[in-house]
């Protein structure tokens, strides 16, 4: 996928944003969402449930636990919040990789991880004050 800027100007613009994305995601695509605490990962994470066919009210931010699984849509929707941790490992956060294989997993806060997966989607979110919000997607 090639680099895609939008601003959004509020949640359900952020919202729409992933859901379009959402719709061309293959079954084991990682997504790894940067930006500032209170950017907007969260509800980019709730726009990828909407386009995957997932009740976006399913998803909430899971600090703790580290890691969600939500179903019920074309494909699972693995949500990953590494936010408390100082380092992370996948492996060592519940990441069942099966399920991860089959769906769509969102992982907030990479830069924690100790080694970024290869092939990974990165979306950055940045606040540009006012409800407005740079959205950069990239390969």
């Amino acid at each position: 996928m090639s680099i895609r800027d939008a601003t959004s100007t509020s949640e359900a613009e952020t919202r729409a944003i992933a859901s379009t994305l959402a719709a061309d995601l293959e079954p084991g695509t990682i997504v790894l969402l940067s930006g500032d605490l209170g950017a907007g990962k969260t509800a980019f994470v709730r726009g990828l449930a909407e386009g995957l066919g997932i009740d976006p009210g399913d998803v909430t931010s899971p600090t703790l636990p580290w890691c969600t699984n939500t179903g019920g849509g074309r494909v699972p929707l693995i949500h990953v919040d590494l936010y408390r941790l100082e380092q992370a490992v996948l492996d060592e956060v519940g990441l069942d990789q099966d399920l991860a294989d089959a769906g769509i997993t969102a992982i907030e806060w990479p830069e924690r991880l100790t080694r970024v997966p290869r092939g990974a989607m990165a979306v950055t979110i940045f606040d540009l004050g006012a409800d407005r919000r740079s959205i950069t997607i990239g390969a």
